[in-house]
């Protein structure tokens, strides 16, 4: 399938875990994908490498989010890679997680770091990013279960609620443009932001209240992801989607 073929799209975050998978099935359904990232150039080197090697078309853009500057540089690298074409597809997929920014010991410098990343700068990227997008564009936002279930990480979770809203805000503001806004809300995934999953009994405990029995993997989310983004999901917007496996549906009794 090359759905795709003839767009492009921006995944922020996209070096490492489910941003890589997004990327990936982006590239392999024939856009061309910028790859951003904030740091770890050897990653974001593999992802480009990876994308190309199965027959599709990339580009790696550094740019450190939650800074100041941080969507000038970014813009000014997509740029670069995308000449004049416009940006059909944008991903908001970058994010941090502070374990230690709970409500009895999270301090302003957390809160102000993880706002920044994952609230601030989806909203501004989007923003720069709406005058170079077509009518009829595909924004989709990575959200998390932590909106419906209770975390002690109460502002990861309060971050991520934010995003919610800014979607449903944006399919309302963006619809006379055909311009789609959805979310897609990962369960607990396998990525290096839940390292402790590596720990076969973590494992097993999620899978013990997940329907499907496992953890989620990157590539469960960036399948879905691309669904959104293709002409398939041209009627949906303002949704979020739960990509989770059947997370806390209820108690496992005998089948």
């Amino acid at each position: 399938m090359r759905g795709l073929t003839g767009k492009a799209a921006l995944v922020t975050g996209a070096s490492r875990g489910i941003g890589r998978a997004i990327a990936e099935r982006l590239g392999a359904e024939g856009a061309l994908v910028a790859v951003h990232y904030g740091s770890n150039d050897a990653a974001a080197k593999e992802t480009v490498a990876a994308i190309q090697h199965s027959g599709g078309r990339a580009f790696a853009v550094r740019a450190e989010l939650g800074v100041d500057g941080d969507v000038d540089t970014l813009f000014g690298g997509l740029k670069e890679g995308l000449g004049e074409r416009p940006l059909d597809i944008l991903v908001n997929n970058a994010a941090i997680m502070d374990y230690g920014a709970t409500v009895d010991q999270a301090t302003r410098d957390q809160f102000e770091r993880v706002f920044a990343v994952n609230v601030r700068a989806p909203l501004f990227i989007t923003q720069r990013a709406l005058p170079l997008m077509p009518d009829g564009g595909r924004i989709i936002n990575v959200s998390s279960g932590v909106t419906w279930f209770a975390t002690p990480e109460v502002v990861y979770a309060m971050s991520k609620g934010a995003l919610n809203v800014l979607s449903r805000s944006l399919a309302h503001t963006q619809g006379p443009r055909g311009i789609t806004v959805n979310t897609v809300s990962p369960g607990v995934t396998e990525t290096d932001m839940n390292e402790w999953l590596r720990e076969s009994a973590s494992a097993e405990a999620i899978a013990g209240i997940t329907a499907l029995g496992r953890p989620g993997r990157p590539a469960d989310v960036g399948d879905v992801v691309v669904f959104f983004a293709s002409d398939d999901a041209r009627w949906i917007t303002g949704q979020t989607v739960e990509v989770n496996g059947g997370l806390f549906l209820g108690p496992r009794g005998e089948r």
